[in-house]
């Protein structure tokens, strides 16, 4: 008879041994490294970039090193879009994907055919992969060969590039399509940069005359929110320290683009903005937050940030900046689960109170302000609060930087006065609308803004002004629908991306976007189920994603019925 343990070897741990070889593989990496646990996203990167996956044995091995569980690191690790995580006895992903924008600008200038045709005529030895917005939707469709863009793409352009060889995202250069005089930091420098910073540093009680100025400029947070930036500094700053402050680059929200175009065209102006509202608010730290597709950003915010710790253009010293590095979840816009991600964690959205600007970051009072807010808190006080408040139109004050895509002529960033009618903007920044379309829909503020139909499209743009229609503006991300599209069409598209997107916590959101969008596949919408369906989602929903994702449906059902009946 054979005698059977069940006990492990002694001195052995519990659970998946970690092997030699990978314990040598993890020692190669990461050197003298520092092991925090809030580095345990940016450490996953670098095993991702240099094995193309996360295999279950260097994750194990990893979690060894940095004496965390292999749980703590395996939930992280397979939270996020961008890590291929690859269990044992698996294969590995293929040596390169290539990821094609599924979102709603791309889908309308034919990224599902395309989607189809490369599966077709890329074979096996290369994975295609349908993926949310990539932040170029001026150029739709786009897709992405490692992680070199190709925009616009087609399958002839996706061959060429797989053929060059070189997947690595081209480095912006700021001096090539700079806004004048805002490029590298040594031409930065010259047309005055650095100046306003200099001056509240020189004079700590320049503090309350900075408030002051941004205040009387009427300046909101740029982001979505447009909570009034002198209000927010405030209240951080009256809060015990030490305090932190966080930069939110990780602008996910379909047919937004704007943060991308103003750091690849003038990164230290958003950098010149940053320091001076830690100076003014008293933060000791800088974190910037960028989304994982933007890796030529990255390259560039890397060399322009060292640039400025090796000459610094004032005698106080630089607060720490760390830049971190998103890995695709969209749900990290949101700055608790942003703040959830810095710290090595799923990012998944935090019930408030108490509220960031009280515990933030590491516990710490908090500041969070996205890359077009802090932009243009160098020129306010440069230019000073009225020239910034006398812009903008039908009484409202300020400028905003629409992100523009979709059936017109001339898409992309347009800087506009606050208060700017859609119509206005196609005719006097667009060039008008694309050759042979008529507008029929619009979506003001990207995926969770709602859809409005032509007839409002002489409304003013801006905060507050479209919320009667059951719509808002948020980051500005406009997308035109031309009467070839289909509103239903488009709320079907944005439903399955927010069910992709959905972080999981809360059942609302989590079951809600799932059982909305198989109801609006129905040739014809149950409306009062999905009325219904849409206020739980709205009331219990912990976070933005999930009280924002009925908005589309809701907007089609309200403004477009002959499409809910299937007419």
């Amino acid at each position: 008879m054979q005698t059977v343990s069940f006990r492990r070897p002694i001195g052995q741990r519990k659970g998946r041994q970690v092997q030699p070889d990978a314990r040598a593989r993890i020692e190669a990496l990461f050197g003298d490294a520092p092991m925090r646990r809030d580095l345990l996203i940016e450490h996953l990167h670098r095993i991702q970039d240099a094995q193309g996956c996360l295999p279950a044995g260097l994750l194990a091995a990893l979690a060894e090193r940095m004496r965390l569980s292999q749980a703590e690191v395996y939930e992280v690790a397979s939270f996020y879009h961008h890590f291929d995580v690859v269990r044992e006895g698996e294969a590995p992903p293929p040596a390169l994907t290539v990821r094609v924008c599924a979102s709603l600008s791309c889908e309308m200038a034919g990224s599902r055919a395309l989607i189809e045709s490369l599966a077709t005529r890329l074979g096996r030895e290369l994975r295609v992969q349908p993926v949310p917005c990539v932040g170029r939707c001026a150029d739709a469709p786009v897709a992405v060969v490692g992680q070199r863009p190709v925009a616009p793409a087609s399958v002839e352009r996706i061959e060429a590039a797989i053929a060059d060889g070189d997947r690595a995202c081209p480095l912006p250069d700021p001096r090539a399509g700079a806004i004048a005089g805002y490029g590298d930091l040594a031409t930065y420098r010259a047309h005055g940069g650095y100046r306003q910073l200099a001056r509240v540093l020189a004079q700590p009680s320049q503090g309350d005359a900075v408030l002051a100025e941004l205040e009387s400029s009427a300046l909101r947070g740029l982001g979505g929110a447009g909570f009034p930036v002198a209000r927010k500094w405030r209240a951080v700053a009256a809060q015990p320290g030490p305090r932190l402050l966080v930069v939110n680059a990780d602008e996910g929200e379909p047919g937004t683009f704007k943060d991308r175009h103003y750091l690849e065209r003038a990164p230290h102006r958003m950098l010149e903005g940053m320091l001076i509202a830690a100076a003014v608010v008293g933060c000791e730290a800088c974190y910037v937050y960028l989304r994982d597709e933007y890796a030529g950003v990255r390259a560039l915010l890397e060399r322009e940030i060292d640039a400025l710790r090796a000459d610094p253009p004032f005698a106080a010293p630089l607060p720490r900046i760390e830049l971190r590095r998103g890995a695709g979840a969209y749900i990290c816009g949101e700055e608790s689960a942003l703040i959830e991600s810095i710290e090595g964690k799923r990012g998944m959205p935090r019930l408030r109170p108490p509220y960031v600007a009280e515990r933030g970051l590491f516990g710490r009072p908090t500041l969070v302000h996205n890359v077009e807010t802090l932009h243009w808190v160098p020129e306010i006080l440069e230019r000073g609060a009225a020239w910034f408040a006398s812009h903008g139109r039908r009484g409202r004050h300020g400028l905003r930087s629409f992100s523009v895509s979709g059936r017109v002529r001339e898409p992309g960033v347009k800087l506009a006065p606050a208060g700017i009618s859609l119509r206005e903007l196609i005719d006097e920044h667009c060039a008008g609308m694309s050759p042979g379309h008529e507008l029929y829909a619009w979506l003001p503020g990207g995926a969770s803004g709602g859809i409005l139909p032509a007839s409002l499209a002489d409304e003013p743009l801006d905060f507050d002004t479209l919320q009667p229609h059951g719509a808002f503006i948020g980051s500005a991300a406009i997308v035109v629908l031309s009467r070839r599209d289909s509103a239903a069409d488009a709320a079907r598209n944005l439903m399955a991306f927010f069910r992709s997107e959905s972080c999981g916590q809360c059942t609302p959101c989590r079951v809600g976007t799932a059982k909305a969008l198989e109801r609006m596949r129905e040739q014809s919408w149950d409306a009062p189920l999905l009325a219904e369906l849409s206020g739980t989602m709205i009331d219990a929903s912990i976070c933005g994603l999930g009280q924002a994702a009925p908005n589309p449906m809701l907007s089609v059902m309200r403004w477009f019925p002959d499409e809910v009946h299937g007419r």
